[in-house]
């Protein structure tokens, strides 16, 4: 057996989420459905991370033991064909036996859309998180620094989390807005990050840009390890796995 590593992009809007369930379409299941079709025997994925229903993919990474080699491009090419459109298979590559791309990931980037025009644009509504309140984009531009380093973000994950160890490094925290003004862009970089962070993180972020938190507040949440003092957990469809990257 050899393996391979792929970096594949998927439209979450119709699965429930990426790993495996018993019930519900998931990213998993279909890729894994059509590689062991290809190999005619059962063939199993790990990745990077475990994205939730709706959510979305530029660069999600994969990884795969597999019977033989074949010539990259084919195997890419045959996976990118014969899996649901709503997958891509961008690129794969060989890789060393000991390759993990969960827990050898390095650094994540994640970013994330909200769709801030006056009236919900249609054709955002899979792909951006509506946020209908008024905005002091300021406020949040002060705030976003205070993420960066390394912290204890209990504050900023989901109680269903069964992590232990809860500290995570953030090197980038940054917000743009589009030429027309009706939609904001995220962009998170870390070592990793734990259950709902990013959506968490957000939802703060636009309680503190509508003036429902103090622009300065994020350390004192930081360093209260304490859920119920953060914002909402944003809407699914706004978020982006964007990179993975490794040594």
């Amino acid at each position: 057996m050899v393996r391979y590593k792929a970096i594949i992009a998927y439209d979450g809007t119709n699965f429930s989420g990426f790993q495996s369930q018993i019930n519900g379409r998931t990213v998993q299941d279909e890729l894994e459905k059509t590689l062991s079709k290809i190999a005619n025997q059962k063939i199993k994925i790990n990745g990077s991370g475990r994205t939730d229903a709706g959510v979305h993919a530029l660069g999600q990474v994969i990884d795969f033991a597999w019977p033989v080699k074949r010539p990259l491009e084919k195997l890419r090419f045959a996976l990118d064909t014969q899996t649901s459109a709503d997958i891509a298979v961008k690129q794969i590559e060989l890789v060393e036996d000991s390759f993990h791309s969960r827990y050898l990931a390095k650094e994540k980037t994640y970013e994330f859309r909200v769709d801030i025009g006056k009236a919900r644009s249609p054709f955002r509504r899979f792909y951006s998180s509506y946020y209908r309140y008024e905005l002091d984009l300021g406020r949040i531009r002060r705030a976003l620094p205070d993420f960066l380093g390394s912290h204890d973000f209990t504050s900023f994950c989901s109680i269903k989390s069964e992590v232990n160890n809860k500290k995570r490094t953030i090197y980038e925290a940054k917000m743009e807005v589009n030429d027309t003004g009706d939609e904001l862009l995220f962009t998170f970089r870390g070592d990793g990050f734990l259950y709902n962070m990013v959506r968490i993180m957000v939802g703060t972020l636009l309680k503190i840009g509508n003036g429902r938190i103090s622009e300065d507040a994020i350390p004192q949440i930081i360093a209260a390890c304490d859920r119920s003092l953060a914002g909402p957990t944003a809407h699914p469809e706004g978020l982006y796995l964007k990179e993975v990257k490794y040594e």
